[in-house]
């Protein structure tokens, strides 16, 4: 095997579960559709209202859809670090400088927390990962057992990449 294959060799792979998939896609979509039921069917008195429901359920339907598409990927770790099955780069693992499972730490639900050394772009991929400066949040509508696999992997590949490690 090559050096270029063993790094792109997946090692830890995190993915939505279908059925929190369709709970989460369902329930956004849902809430789209009551509000725009609600606008349509017995409108506020008050015009505004009217409108502000009408741009909320737009909106989750929007939010729905964005979700569905989202949670078809998956996120992969390899020897470079994490990156969207789409291509997309999440975090160089030179670029980790924490992992967070906390209880009461900020992340997603089922998943964790990286705290890069360089900030990035804004980017939000709902239920599956989003970033915020510095920070990446992994998980969402994913199974807890992948990302605790993940992230343990994460902290093993940081622990022998600063030489702590075997």
């Amino acid at each position: 095997m090559s050096t270029a294959q063993a790094q792109q060799r997946v090692l830890a792979r995190v993915q939505a579960s279908p059925g929190r998939r369709v709970i989460g896609v369902g329930a956004v979509g849902s809430l789209g559709v009551l509000m725009l039921f609600v606008a349509l069917t017995r409108p506020p008195a008050d015009v505004a209202w009217q409108v502000f429901l009408l741009v909320a359920g737009a909106g989750s339907l929007w939010m729905a859809d964005t979700m569905r598409r989202a949670t078809a990927l998956s996120i992969d770790l390899t020897q470079e670090g994490l990156r969207c099955s789409d291509g997309e780069v999440i975090a160089p693992l030179d670029q980790i400088e924490k992992v967070d499972r906390g209880m009461f730490t900020f992340k997603p639900s089922n998943g964790f927390l990286l705290k890069l050394n360089v900030a990035g772009t804004a980017r939000w991929r709902p239920g599956l990962w989003w970033r915020l400066g510095s920070r990446v949040g992994v998980g969402g509508v994913t199974p807890a057992s992948q990302s605790k696999a993940m992230s343990e992997m994460i902290m093993v590949l940081k622990a022998d990449q600063d030489g702590s490690v075997g």
